[in-house]
């Protein structure tokens, strides 16, 4: 149908083609087309960001215990932010790369104002129960990344939260701030470090060493991949060329 197309159509007619991500897609589709992508934010300050601006501000503010919600929803966001960062450190992150989705954070915030609507007291068990064992680790299958994904959750959703300035890190940089509207938690975040330390997912700072090199591998492989197939002289291998560029960086 692609190929058939030509400049008789009407001015304004346009294909648009969606499909998930599948090594088989036809090339020669891709050459010929404009291709457009919704990349999931990348870096902890970004996914923050990304996931107050989804929330909308009826919602933010539709609750009998402001405090408490804010205050919790905050560090739902925070550990939504961690768990799917925590992939660009690959083994040293997760044993398995979850793809950890927004609408584990969704069912996490609607979850938590009905918690905050019902109970006297933060129940913080089940806060934490149903979110490193339902919600976010239903996708966790390895037995080890399960006791990882509950340790990260009990890190924010800890009685300490609802206390303005409690630490999320050893640093003090990432902290809970008084409750207020959406906006003065956007702002907070937009303060924090646009690349963040190793120690905002709890990891030691040798971990950027991995996360570097497999930073590179992924953008020499790119560009290896972009490149015609065939050449005309004897050259190095793909994988030859790759090693001298991790070398080299």
């Amino acid at each position: 149908m692609v190929e058939n197309l030509d400049d008789s159509k009407h001015r304004d007619f346009r294909l648009w083609l969606t499909s998930m991500p599948d090594k088989n897609f036809p090339v020669s589709v891709l050459q010929n087309s404009v291709k457009m992508t919704l990349e999931p934010p990348t870096g902890l300050r970004a996914n923050c960001l990304g996931t107050y601006e989804a929330i909308d501000e009826a919602d933010f503010e539709a609750c009998s215990k402001p405090i408490w919600f804010k205050k919790l929803l905050w560090g739902f966001v925070f550990f939504h932010a961690i768990a799917q960062e925590r992939r660009k450190f690959g083994p040293i992150g997760w044993n398995i790369m979850y793809a950890f989705m927004n609408e584990d954070h969704i069912v996490c915030r609607r979850q938590l104002k009905m918690i905050v609507e019902l109970y006297d007291k933060v129940p913080f068990t089940v806060l934490n129960f149903l979110g490193a064992e339902i919600n976010y680790g239903g996708r966790v299958t390895d037995a080890q990344d399960k006791k990882l994904i509950a340790t990260i959750i009990e890190r924010f959703l800890q009685p300490g939260i609802l206390e303005d300035g409690f630490a999320f890190s050893d640093s003090g940089i990432y902290n809970s701030i008084p409750a207020g509207e959406k906006e003065d938690y956007m702002e907070y975040i937009r303060t924090l470090p646009l690349n963040p330390k190793p120690e905002a997912f709890g990891l030691h700072e040798n971990a950027e060493i991995t996360t570097s090199q497999i930073q590179v591998m992924a953008m020499l492989t790119d560009l290896l991949a972009m490149q015609p197939r065939t050449s005309s002289g004897k050259g190095k291998s793909r994988e030859e060329v790759i090693t001298e560029g991790a070398a080299f960086l």
